[in-house]
C-alpha cells in the first residue's frame, strides 16, 4: 500500500524506512529539504518539499492513493490539521497525529484524529495505528496462561456488537477506547471507527483470535466498499 508521512526528522525517516523495508511504497513531506538527508540513500520513496497540509502538496505526494497518513513534524497544530485535510479531503481512514503536548491529545483523539504523545513515543505505537495488526501484551497473569492484549480487527467489523466479538474469538473484551477514554462494554455496544479492542483471553488462544478479527462480512464491510466507490469518481474528476 501507500503511505505518505509528513516530517523527516528521526521518527519520520524511522517509519519510513521501516514501511519500505515492510514492500508499502512510501512518499515524505518536509518545508526543509536538508532533512531529506536522514533518509537513507538507497530510500526509493517520493522526497516532497512543502507544508504537509498544503492539498497541492499532499497530491504531489500521491495522497489520492494513499492508504495511511501519518503526521510527525515539530508542530503540534500543523500535525493535526494535516491529519485532519488528509482525512475529510482526501478520504484516508488510516491518519495518526505526533503530539508533543500531551493535554491536547484528548482534544485531538475527540477530533478523531488517533494521536501519540511525546512521552510515550515510540515508532512502534503510530506503525500500529497507520498498520494495525496482531495483538500487543499489556499484561500477562504470573502463570503465562491469561493475557490483556490490544488487538487490531478488520475495519468490517465497525457497526458490530462488541458481543458479536466475544462470541467470534471466546475472549471478553474487558474495555474499549474511544475518542481518547476508556469505556466498559455494555450488551448492546456497538463497534465505532477508530475504537481500540482490549481483551482478555487465554495466552493460547491470541493467534485464534487474531485470525477470527482479521477478516468480516458485515456493516463495516459495506460502509468500506462504499467508501471506495465514493472516491473513484473524486480521483478520476482530478486527473
Amino acid at each position: 500500500m501507500h503511505i505518505v508521512i509528513m516530517g523527516c526528522g528521526r521518527v519520520g525517516s524511522t517509519l519510513a524506512h521501516i514501511l519500505e523495508d515492510r514492500g508499502h511504497s512510501v512518499a515524505v513531506i518536509d518545508q526543509d529539504p536538508e532533512a531529506f538527508r536522514k533518509l537513507r540513500s538507497s530510500f526509493k520513496g517520493k522526497k516532497i518539499t512543502g507544508i504537509g497540509f498544503d492539498q497541492t502538496v499532499l497530491e504531489k505526494a500521491g495522497i489520492r492513493e494513499a492508504a495511511a497518513f501519518a503526521a510527525v513534524s515539530s508542530g503540534d497544530n500543523s500535525n493535526v490539521i494535516a491529519a485532519r485535510v488528509a482525512r475529510e479531503s482526501f478520504g484516508v481512514d488510516r491518519v495518526a497525529a505526533r503530539i508533543y503536548d500531551p493535554r491536547r491529545a484528548e482534544v485531538y483523539q475527540r477530533l478523531g484524529i488517533p494521536t501519540v504523545a511525546t512521552v510515550r513515543w515510540t515508532a512502534d505505537q503510530m506503525l500500529r495505528r497507520l498498520l494495525p495488526e496482531g495483538a500487543e501484551e499489556l499484561w500477562r497473569d504470573p502463570s503465562g496462561e491469561v493475557v490483556l492484549a490490544e488487538v487490531a480487527y478488520d475495519p468490517a467489523w465497525v457497526g458490530e456488537k462488541v458481543h458479536a466479538v466475544e462470541e467470534a474469538t471466546r475472549a471478553r473484551v474487558a474495555f474499549v477506547i474511544r475518542l481518547g477514554e476508556a469505556m466498559l462494554p455494555g450488551p448492546g455496544m456497538v463497534l465505532q471507527e477508530g475504537d481500540v479492542l482490549n481483551v482478555i483471553a487465554a495466552q493460547h488462544d491470541l493467534a485464534d483470535l487474531q485470525a477470527a478479527l482479521g477478516t468480516r462480512d458485515g456493516p463495516g464491510r459495506r460502509v468500506q466498499e462504499k467508501r471506495a466507490q465514493d472516491r473513484k469518481p473524486q480521483q478520476k474528476g482530478a486527473q
